[in-house]
């Protein structure tokens, strides 16, 4: 221990923790409910058939944490200095439902539950709206609920929603939504889906170790190329543990995307307004969730720009104090260090 973590600004700077997890019994339930019944795809059988029924210590305290949105977390945040956190509905959400309305209902009363919730701590907790991508129309209106009724700041969607992802035009009324209401959308990660899956189980590598990252950095990408931004040139694009990635690739495949417009060898690859360095900087925020390794946080800092990079915890999936006193020393400046823990997250979720 190099030095006592407090909440209220003791180092110059408040730490916002900015892709924090919770979940509802309701959602719990059905998720076990789908493995139970075979409708669950690879991914989640792996996922929650761990941890909503392991009676392993990490999986059982996973599930107390992520149901409360109360003391215990408030206690957690002060034991590491947290003093905010952005909390959103733990992926999948509900995208992985069959019943459309059933996922309707359950992301509402998330929603609501999750409202009371920053009302009770409205210094501590802020919400982003959950939002069911099955019914476009329909989170398009939850996106508007959520900005102008629950005051939450932004919208997670996790990855993709039965294998279809948000280039993909019946998921238009979601961008209109975002760019009307002006709030962020957080791509966190999900399984991948069974299409995609191959040996990953087998080999132990389908979840947070990297079967994430390798779903969830192909879902940006194709925002990306497919010229999403060119379209909604306002829009942000959160993304977490070390924006998956993408900026240590983001060279190659600048290049490649380059080299294949250039060569027409794909009907979906068409130029863009801007390379992908632009929108690297234009278009995405990253912060380090899961990833507090400061040569990541350096590149990001780099590569998109010191007021695009935020910290965040990923409680409960992970909760080390010691990876918060990392943070605090890290090797860049103070000005660019309070941006990290504080002035980015309150610029972007418009704090």
């Amino acid at each position: 221990m190099t030095h006592e973590l407090k909440t209220g600004g003791d180092r110059g700077y408040l730490r916002i923790a900015t892709e924090e997890a919770f979940a509802t019994r309701e959602l719990i339930d059905v998720y076990l409910r789908m493995v139970a019944d075979g409708t669950a795809d690879k991914g989640m059988v792996s996922l929650w058939g761990f941890y909503a029924q392991s009676p392993s210590e990490r999986a059982t305290q996973i599930i107390d944490r992520l149901l409360d949105l109360d003391e215990q977390r408030i206690a957690h945040m002060d034991e590491t200095g947290i003093d905010k956190a952005i909390l959103a509905l733990t992926s999948p959400g509900v995208q992985p439902l069959l019943d459309v309305d059933e996922a309707k209902g359950i992301a509402t009363r998330a929603n609501d539950y999750l409202a009371d919730a920053v009302q009770k701590y409205p210094d501590r907790f802020i919400g982003m709206t959950a939002v069911v991508p099955q019914d476009p129309e329909w989170s398009a209106a939850e996106i508007r609920r959520g900005a102008n009724e629950l005051g939450f700041k932004g919208v997670q969607i996790n990855s993709h929603t039965q294998g279809h992802y948000l280039d993909e035009p019946q998921f238009d009324p979601i961008f209109r939504a975002l760019s009307d209401t002006g709030q962020p959308l957080y791509v966190h990660p999900a399984t991948l889906p069974d299409d995609m899956m191959g040996g990953m189980v087998d080999a132990g590598l389908d979840g947070a170790i990297f079967g994430f990252a390798v779903e969830t950095s192909y879902h940006l990408l194709r925002l990306v190329t497919s010229g999403l931004f060119d379209r909604y040139p306002d829009l942000q694009v959160m993304a977490g543990h070390g924006c998956e990635a993408l900026p240590y690739w983001l060279y190659r495949t600048n290049y490649m995307h380059q080299a294949g417009v250039r060569s027409n060898r794909y009907e979906s690859i068409k130029p863009l307004k801007h390379d992908l360095f632009y929108y690297m900087k234009n278009n995405f925020l990253g912060t380090c969730s899961g990833l507090p390794f400061e040569p990541a946080i350096k590149l990001m800092i780099e590569v998109m720009g010191e007021d695009r990079v935020m910290y965040a915890m990923d409680y409960p999936y992970e909760y080390v104090a010691e990876e918060v006193r990392m943070m605090d020393d890290l090797a860049i400046s103070h000005a660019q260090k309070k941006k990290f823990f504080q002035s980015n997250a309150e610029r972007w979720f418009k704090l």
